[in-house]
Parts: structure tokens; C-alpha cells; sequence
């Protein structure tokens, strides 16, 4: 389904929402927001979150460690990485924390299995065909499960009982403005298409062109987020996709390329929702981290432990980082060359959603991540 500026994946195309009521959403009810921003690739949490403090650190890092060094100091400990300078003033407002030595149980550091069990919360690659994001929308009432992935279909994350829609921008050219009356006219004689169709052109809608239009890359990005989440009819659980962060060689400037977008996203996602950003909740992590010591062109292989972020306006502990850090001494790296991870992904998962919808933290991630031990 085409229209003049974006792509809507709807049941009509097979390609995300079936026929369901979800695509004509009702009125909100608590009017909490969620978005999960994830970092596909593996990125980088030691030069995201420099542990400036650890004397190991500039020792197993040299030049790539001086580098992140240079951020802005959070704590005695870490340092967040010099381009993400929205997300530390947001830190200083306390509308940001960090959480460090994160990872989930997975340790065979494969791209596509450790993604897979990101999404789903399974203890194993291909253990469930839903997600926990879709199992989330199951615990939140009928008027706040809305859920939009902003990707060219519904990700694993995201699936479950309760339909979701995706939506993403389109590389093909304009459509005829006659062409869309014509089809609006022609789907109007069907129920079903008719409300898939209206709830298409309302998604694109809430998209809209930019106001800004001199915004690119990760600022367009939020702030296109931003209308969709507006008004009664807005999503209410998002998930974003992010690339890049696969950085094996001349990682200097591609991670700071990437951190920066990163930064913009979260910058303009804040400045979109306006007043609504106290009602919203924004996570960003990763598959899993990278080796502690560079390769020989510059850039970092497959590790396990990384860092994890919460971002918003009303969050609980914010301007603080959650870490029992590990140290990076030789003896102390998990199999001789990454971070120790000392702390689970779903648990910190489950742990925030639950607070930020004041939901019980046990029966949360019982939810979330049945399979977690």
C-alpha cells in the first residue's frame, strides 16, 4: 500500500497488521509510553560507558579508551561517551540511567541467535515465536495495547496474541493523489478493508511530514516516532530499530557516527512528545557487547557483556547507573577477552516496565520472560 510519503504495513500487504480493531484505536487509558530502541549489531557498551575508573581500563583499550575518556564524567566510575550529549543532559536532569555488565543468557556470540533470544526472551535461539514486547501488550489495558513497530515488517519482539502494526518509510516514488481516491472509494465497499485502509491513512497522518524539514538521520527518525505516538489514536508501545553498532573495524568513527544518530533520536523523540514525555518510557540495548581489547584494524569483535539505557521524563532512580562491576583485568574478563556479565537482561527489562506501569515486578517478568531462570 502505497502513499506519498511512507509505506504502512498493514494485513493487506501481509506484511504486518491483520484484520483486527487495533488498526482504529480507541482512546487511551493510563496513557503510558513505551519504546524500545534496539541496537542490532552489538554495540559497543565499554566505549558507550566508558569505566573510566577501572585502572584496567585505558590499559586494555589505549587509544579507542582515551577517546571515550573524554565524555562527560557521570560518576567516579563511568564516563558517557563524548557524542551522546543529549542523553547526558538528560542524565543530569535525572531523565536518564545506565545500567552496565548487562547481558542475557546467551554466550555463542552469533548475530542472529542472540538477536532472536533479545526478542523473545526465550532461554534458546528459536525457543518461542513471540515476543516479549507482544507479551507486554497482553498486561496493559485494551486502550494502551497499541503497539507500532517503526520497521518495514512486525519484528519478533513484538509478536504475539495481541496484533501490532509497522510502518516505515517508503524509497518508492509519490503516489498519484488520484490514485489514493480511487482506492479509498474502491475499499470503502468492504468493511474490512475499508477500516485496514482508514487506519493506514491514519497512521500516515500522525507521521506526517516533518516540521523541521532540515532534520535528518536519528532526529527525523524521533520526531516522525513522536507523531505516532501522539493523540488518542497514538501507539503506545514502539519499538525502533537501529543499525550500524557491528564496528570490527575503524570503530573511532563509525561508533561515534552511530552513538550521535543514537543521541538525535532520543533528543528529538523527547522534544516531539512534548508534554507527554513525562508519560514515557524509553529503553535502548543491544545483543550482546564487544571484546575488551581491539583488533588489528581498529575496531572490536563479538563479546558478551554491554551496556543497556533508560530514558524519560517521569523515570524512577533516574541520574543514577546500576552496575556490580566485574573489572577488567585479564583474570577477571569472561573467557580470558570480554566483560563479565553480572547482570540479566530480562530482569532489568521486567524490573523497569513493571515500574513504569506499576505493574507487580514478579508476575511481570514471569510474563515477559517465562522461560527466565
Amino acid at each position: 500500500m502505497l502513499n506519498r510519503r511512507f509505506f504502512v504495513a498493514t494485513g493487506v500487504l501481509g506484511l504486518g497488521a491483520a484484520a483486527f480493531p487495533g488498526v482504529g484505536w480507541a482512546a487511551p487509558g493510563t496513557n503510558k509510553k513505551f519504546v524500545f530502541i534496539i541496537q542490532r549489531g552489538a554495540a559497543d557498551g565499554l566505549a558507550t560507558l566508558a569505566p573510566t575508573g577501572d585502572p584496567d581500563f585505558l590499559r586494555a583499550r589505549g587509544e579507542l579508551g582515551e577517546e571515550a575518556a573524554a565524555g562527560t564524567k557521570l560518576d567516579s566510575m563511568f564516563a558517557l561517551h563524548p557524542a551522546m550529549t543529549e542523553s547526558a543532559k538528560l542524565f543530569a536532569l535525572k531523565q536518564a540511567s545506565f545500567s552496565h555488565a548487562l547481558a542475557s543468557g546467551y554466550r555463542e556470540r552469533s548475530h542472529f541467535d542472540a538477536q532472536n533470544i533479545l526478542e523473545s526472551g526465550a532461554d534458546r535461539p528459536y525457543g518461542r515465536e513471540d515476543g516479549w514486547l507482544g507479551r507486554l501488550l497482553t498486561l496493559l489495558p485494551q486502550d494502551d495495547a497499541k503497539g507500532l513497530a517503526v520497521a518495514p515488517a512486525v519484528p519478533l519482539a513484538m509478536r504475539g496474541p495481541v496484533s501490532a502494526n509497522s510502518y516505515a518509510p517508503s524509497r518508492l516514488p509519490d503516489v498519484d493523489p488520484d490514485l489514493m481516491t480511487r482506492l479509498t472509494g474502491l475499499y470503502a465497499e468492504d468493511t474490512q478493508l475499508s477500516a485496514l485502509w482508514d487506519g493506514a491513512q491514519a497512521t500516515e497522518s500522525m507521521a506526517g511530514a516533518p516540521a523541521d524539514q532540515t532534520l535528518k538521520g536519528g532526529a527525523a527518525l524521533g520526531q516522525m516516532t513522536a507523531g505516532l505516538m501522539q493523540g488518542p489514536n497514538g501507539a503506545r508501545v514502539v519499538m525502533l530499530e537501529t543499525n550500524g553498532w557491528d564496528t570490527h573495524f575503524q570503530q573511532k568513527g563509525r561508533l561515534n557516527g552511530a552513538l550521535s544518530q543514537l543521541d538525535a533520536l532520543i533528543g528529538s523523540l523527547r522534544d516531539g512528545l512534548g508534554a507527554e514525555w513525562t508519560n514515557t518510557l524509553v529503553m535502548v540495548a543491544t545483543e550482546f557487547g564487544r571484546t575488551v581489547a581491539f583488533n588489528g584494524t581498529g575496531g572490536t569483535d563479538h563479546g558478551t557483556a554491554s551496556a543497556a539505557m533508560l530514558f524519560g521524563g517521569a523515570l524512577a532512580n533516574g541520574g543514577r547507573i546500576k552496575s556490580d562491576w566485574p573489572g577488567l583485568k585479564p583474570s577477571q574478563l569472561y573467557e580470558g577477552r570480554d566483560l563479565k556479565p553480572t547482570m540479566r537482561f530480562e530482569l532489568f527489562a521486567s524490573e523497569a516496565v513493571a515500574q513504569h506501569y506499576g505493574l507487580d515486578p514478579v508476575k511481570t517478568r514471569a510474563k515477559l520472560f517465562p522461560d527466565f531462570a
